[in-house]
């Protein structure tokens, strides 16, 4: 890809990125990945604790790099008068700042959105903590795993019978983060063709882990308030939808098959051998199919055991069923999907051989045009940009790498 000549809408765009771990890096990933200019804060001689996480050699984790690819690092330590006057010169040459500490540290620094507004009338606050920056909670820390489990979503993953789960991954930071960054494009947008002439402190971009879970949980509290009802843990389906669920194919793989559509279903039970279900008209719409959720199950897994996943997929492609195999990280490498729309792009990093080498990492979404944007930088060394950005406002070196 030609990364030198590619389109990126966000380009001109200067970000200073303060905070550590998923959920604020993640919102200035996004806006790096669409061509931003995103200068990381890290402290000096330790960096971004994320740099460590899920290390399995070298010093840099490929979850770091995962975050942080497309951006510049400056060592600073924030604490002092030095790296708040540093801060504050950043911030008139930026046009967005993305924060995610425990709400009331940026003003202990004297960081705060007066400060800050002082310095650039016009930035863009975001600022991402665990509860938000009002209310009873705003001074409690958390992380995602507390989020996800007080914004609803741990009591809906798992069996019925057992704890609840969480999925494999911080999604409520990455939740978290993609709102901290539309809510950044808000804001522009507004700059750019409305100004509103507001405060900063009426235009902070204020997310709290726990609502953005929330956000996602479609009719939790709508369904509890207007029926009494409280959702339960159902394993690999979704309450009130049938049937759609994972099933074991003859060579031991598994699937997804979502046929839960009235019109699909009908097409779905003629595909697997069973007209009776077809026509049943206890199964003609979904309500009636939740109610018979255990039968049908049955019926399908006893279909899918009988042929290999690659058979059952055919078969159910043909008939115009939506199916898919669960993936593990080998098959998204292999998947030709995955390759036509650029979506696992080589970096070069050290995997902790002491070499660069190509390492595939997710592309950018959404696709503008044909194909993924292309990466452009691996996640930044740290400090690597510090004598890049003091020249740019005209200091000498810390001494802080």
């Amino acid at each position: 890809m030609d990364t030198e000549h590619a389109h990126l809408p966000l380009r001109g765009v200067r970000v200073l990125e303060l905070g550590n771990y998923i959920a604020g890096p993640t919102a200035a990933r996004l806006l790096a990945d669409l061509g931003a200019e995103v200068i990381k804060v890290e402290r000096p001689g330790r960096g971004d604790e994320l740099r460590n996480w899920r290390l399995y050699a070298g010093t840099v984790s490929m979850l770091f790099h995962t975050v942080n690819r497309n951006k510049k690092s400056i060592a600073v330590d924030l604490r002092t008068g030095e790296g708040r006057d540093i801060v504050l010169d950043l911030v008139r040459r930026c046009d967005v700042v993305i924060e995610n500490f425990r709400p009331g540290t940026l003003e202990k620094w004297g960081l705060g959105p007066a400060e800050l507004e002082r310095a650039n009338p016009d930035v863009v606050l975001a600022r991402i903590s665990a509860f938000g920056q009002t209310g009873p909670l705003a001074d409690r820390p958390g992380f995602a795993a507390v989020a996800e489990a007080m914004g609803g979503m741990r009591n809906l993953v798992g069996e019925a019978d057992r704890p609840p789960s969480r999925v494999g991954v911080s999604i409520g930071d990455s939740i978290a983060g993609l709102y901290a960054a539309f809510g950044v494009m808000v804001e522009l947008y507004e700059r750019a063709v409305v100004p509103s002439g507001r405060p900063l402190r009426e235009r902070v971009v204020d997310v709290a882990l726990h609502e953005a879970v929330f956000s996602m949980m479609e009719s939790l509290v709508p369904d509890h308030l207007a029926y009494g009802v409280e959702r339960r843990r159902v394993g690999g389906r979704m309450e009130g939808i049938a049937p759609s669920n994972a099933y074991e194919c003859g060579d031991g793989a598994s699937v997804v098959i979502a046929g839960n559509g009235d019109s699909i279903f009908r097409r779905y039970m003629l595909a697997i051998g069973r007209p009776d279900l077809a026509d049943d008209p206890g199964l003609a719409d979904n309500a009636g199919r939740w109610a018979r959720r255990d039968e049908l199950d049955e019926a399908i897994g006893e279909w899918t055991r009988g042929l290999d996943r690659d058979e059952v997929l055919k078969i159910l492609d043909e008939a115009g069923v939506p199916a898919g195999p669960i993936y593990t990280a080998a098959d998204i490498c292999a998947d030709e999907q995955y390759r036509a729309r650029a979506m696992i792009q080589p970096l070069p990093v050290d995997p902790g051989t002491g070499e660069e080498v190509p390492i595939g990492f997710p592309g950018v979404v959404p696709v503008i045009g044909t194909e993924s944007l292309p990466l452009r930088t691996p996640a930044p060394k740290l400090g690597e940009h510090t004598d890049e950005i003091l020249h740019l406002l005209g200091r000498k070196d810390t001494g802080n790498d």
